[in-house]
């Protein structure tokens, strides 16, 4: 396995646990306006041994910072706030000691979004949610350098009900995204309810989502588990790193993952996440010595195996500006209704650059076995 690329830095260090403590994604950069995140924060607050009995909704309005009654009853109804480890609901009267879990939609940003027409791929809708599959190019979140024409602008126009704060403050709908040049499934939510009910299981890691990659090389281990912190490098900020597992710096991240098909110099891979943080399989896959084909962030826009003369080479390097992005696919996606509570399981097919790319490496691959 490939050296950890960072060193974690001794300034940099951890709350308190028991002081409330919001997730959120990383920073964003001008180049790379979105990562893959789950947008949820989630706070852990623990009563004093002088706290006076008190309805559980009124004391996390007193404990959380830039919310409200409805948001917190929202939540405690969808499960997602818990004392010791169990749900509860909003008349429970919090008492010393109570350690208090609550998970909720990543708060409004500070800025408008100009609703604009588009050509949403939406797979499914009910009055709580809709499924879309998000073509490679578009971001989704509206972000320095990318105000205009992202799939927020556009949900914004197709959903006149969306989720929206106070004096134009957004609430786009979103309990998690893919990257600028991944396609694939993404589950945004229409109602306060349902936006915090889908954050609790991608909290919770009850999601199910699969991703479909092209990488650089065969893995030796056809199936494996990738477990690593994530965060920003120390190096340079621009990318994420890997650094010890459950360490003090950057975030846990756990890719399970299974090679489908070899064709010698590449292959194609299944990768589940466990959890979902900024460029985890880019940054995963490239951490064991097998970058995405194309990944031009993360050293799989050259030829990565093989020779680089000759005839291989011409042929690589065609593939690579068929796809000139990460192939990286959001296939499938599977959660929990937030009303009905059925599980419900969609897929979305490979695009067709992706597609292409693959069936030029299968050709390749068998006639080099033909001899």
């Amino acid at each position: 396995m490939a050296e950890l690329e960072d060193e974690f830095p001794p300034h940099f260090a951890q709350p308190p646990a028991n002081e409330a403590r919001t997730e959120e994604p990383g920073e964003e950069d001008e180049d790379e306006s979105e990562g893959g995140d789950e947008l949820y924060e989630h706070h852990r607050i623990q009563a004093n041994r002088k706290q006076e009995l008190l309805r559980l909704d009124k004391f996390l309005l007193q404990r959380i910072p830039k919310t409200s009654r409805t948001r917190i009853q929202n939540a405690i109804l969808a499960g997602a706030v818990q004392v010791n480890e169990r749900a509860v609901k909003s008349n429970y009267r919090v008492k010393p000691f109570d350690v208090i879990t609550v998970t909720l939609p990543e708060p409004p940003r500070e800025f408008k979004v100009t609703p604009e027409p588009m050509d949403l791929d939406i797979r499914y809708e009910d009055p709580e949610l809709l499924l879309v599959n998000k073509p490679a190019g578009l971001v989704v979140h509206p972000a320095f350098g990318h105000w205009q024409g992202t799939l927020v602008n556009g949900l914004a126009h197709h959903l006149a009900s969306l989720p929206t704060g106070r004096n134009g403050e957004v609430r786009p709908g979103l309990v998690h995204r893919i990257d600028k040049d991944t396609s694939g499934l993404l589950v945004i939510g229409k109602s306060e309810y349902a936006m915090t009910y889908l954050s609790n299981q991608f909290f919770h890691h009850t999601i199910e989502r699969t991703y479909l990659a092209l990488v650089w090389g065969v893995p030796a281990a056809a199936v494996g588990t990738i477990s690593t912190n994530i965060g920003r490098s120390i190096k340079d900020r621009k990318v994420q790193a890997v650094f010890p597992f459950e360490g003090e710096y950057g975030r846990t991240a756990v890719t399970h993952y299974k090679v489908l098909k070899s064709f010698g110099l590449v292959a194609l891979v299944q990768c589940n996440l466990e959890t979902g943080r900024t460029h985890q399989i880019r940054v995963h896959m490239k951490h064991i010595g097998h970058p995405l084909f194309g990944d031009a962030t993360y050293g799989g826009d050259r030829v990565v195996y093989g020779q680089r003369t000759g005839a291989y080479k011409a042929f690589a390097e065609k593939a690579l500006a068929l796809l000139p992005r990460q192939a990286l696919h959001a296939k499938s996606l599977g959660f929990e209704h937030p009303i009905s509570r059925e599980f419900m399981q969609f897929e979305a097919e490979l695009p067709t650059d992706f597609a292409t790319v693959l069936e030029l490496w299968e050709q390749y691959a068998g006639e080099q076995a033909a001899g």
